[in-house]
């Protein structure tokens, strides 16, 4: 099967379904672009991913695509606190920010679309170029042609495979353990204390940190939320981390293991390392997690960002670590900022990506590097004093 645009307007196929092709689908599709999502995974993916930082760049993103949501998109918190191995706040500041989650992103911006523009169970395979018409094909045989081909596929990026052959994400040295609690599980001695705030600990090569995020069902209401924590512990390269990434069936995972893969042991190390390091209203937290999941830290970064009429976004280019709480938000603003670049229709396109590349490949290196340094500060690769306002 072919496709091709069927009137006047630029086409973008965007690979990847994730919260970055979708910021490419809504803000091309208010400059008058047509688009098309492809994407590998035949479900949905609104079950995916756990607690955001609500950034400038994602509101800015949503603004210009008019997305609107039914209520407020995050749970707002006031002071920033950090507890002790015996549950004292050493530290309190008032830095009201709001936190959402991966689902609400999404949730609201697929609901934003239409539904014929979405084709689900579509594994990229390649791309050719023939002047200014791109043409991808697929696993299934299908062939589609554009103007504009988006890697938004994310760190294991099968466009950037294409483009840049063996440039993969490099593992950081350590991982970052993750759950979300459904916020009437957690006893009242832990929700006393968390209750309004973004709540850090940080001790001798490890940060936990949690704050309120929407339910599943995106409620914002009272008791209708969930706990989202983060814990980034060491896990060496070699033999301890393959192990790690080994689910509970024997399958191996490049990058991350989902809520519900853990292998007993594992989750039953995370309880002793919980109890060895944690304070006692963060103990209690993990204790009341069911599916704990974990991520690895990964570094990557690109060269360039643009090849012709392909290019490369959000993950797929650069991955940031989590304490610059910015890989959702840039992918937004790689969107957004592909979006006005390109307007009006008519423009030079190629001029455009240019421009654009220029812009969103410094904010990427600028972003990556900030991380790497926050990142290995917090985990004692480098000597630091400092208390870290990380995410």
């Amino acid at each position: 099967m072919t496709t091709s645009t069927t009137n006047n307007k630029p086409r973008a196929l965007i690979i990847g379904g994730s919260l970055s092709g979708l910021f490419t689908a809504t803000t091309l599709r208010t400059i008058g672009w047509e688009v098309a999502i492809f994407e590998r995974s035949p479900n949905e993916l609104d079950s995916r991913g756990g607690g955001v930082v609500l950034q400038g760049d994602v509101l800015s993103a949503f603004h210009f695509a008019g997305v609107q949501s039914m209520g407020a998109l995050g749970v707002k918190s006031g002071d920033r606190i950090y507890l002790d191995r015996d549950d004292r706040v050493v530290q309190r500041s008032y830095m009201p920010q709001s936190q959402t989650s991966w689902n609400m992103l999404y949730s609201t911006m697929r609901q934003h679309l239409p539904a014929e523009i979405f084709h689900p169970g579509e594994r990229f395979v390649r791309f050719e170029q023939h002047g200014d018409r791109i043409t991808a094909h697929f696993a299934s045989g299908r062939v589609e042609t554009g103007d504009l081909l988006v890697g938004a596929d994310g760190p294991r990026s099968a466009v950037r495979e294409q483009v840049i052959p063996g440039l993969a994400p490099n593992y950081a040295g350590y991982v970052a353990w993750r759950g979300l609690v459904p916020e009437k599980e957690l006893p009242a001695s832990a929700a006393d204390v968390l209750a309004g705030t973004f709540a850090f600990q940080q001790g001798p090569g490890h940060l936990l940190l949690e704050y309120l995020v929407p339910g599943e069902d995106q409620s914002i209401q009272e008791g209708h939320r969930r706990w989202n924590w983060v814990w980034y512990l060491k896990v060496p390269h070699g033999e301890e981390f393959s192990a790690l990434m080994t689910d509970r069936l024997g399958g191996r995972h490049a990058f991350s293991l989902p809520p519900g893969s853990l292998k007993d042991e594992d989750v039953a190390n995370l309880m002793r390392k919980s109890t060895a390091l944690l304070a006692p209203t963060f103990q209690t937290l993990i204790e009341a997690t069911k599916e704990p999941f974990v991520q690895a830290i990964l570094d990557l970064q690109v060269p360039r960002m643009v090849f012709g009429r392909a290019i490369l976004l959000g993950d797929a280019a650069f991955v940031p670590r989590p304490h610059t709480a910015g890989s959702t938000a840039k992918a937004a603003a790689n969107a957004l900022a592909l979006a006005k670049a390109l307007q009006p229709l008519g423009a030079d396109v190629d001029e455009a990506l240019s421009d654009w590349q220029a812009s969103q490949w410094r904010e990427g290196i600028g972003m990556t590097e900030w991380g790497m340094r926050m990142g290995d500060r917090i985990m004692g690769f480098e000597r630091s004093n400092v208390v870290l306002n990380a995410v």
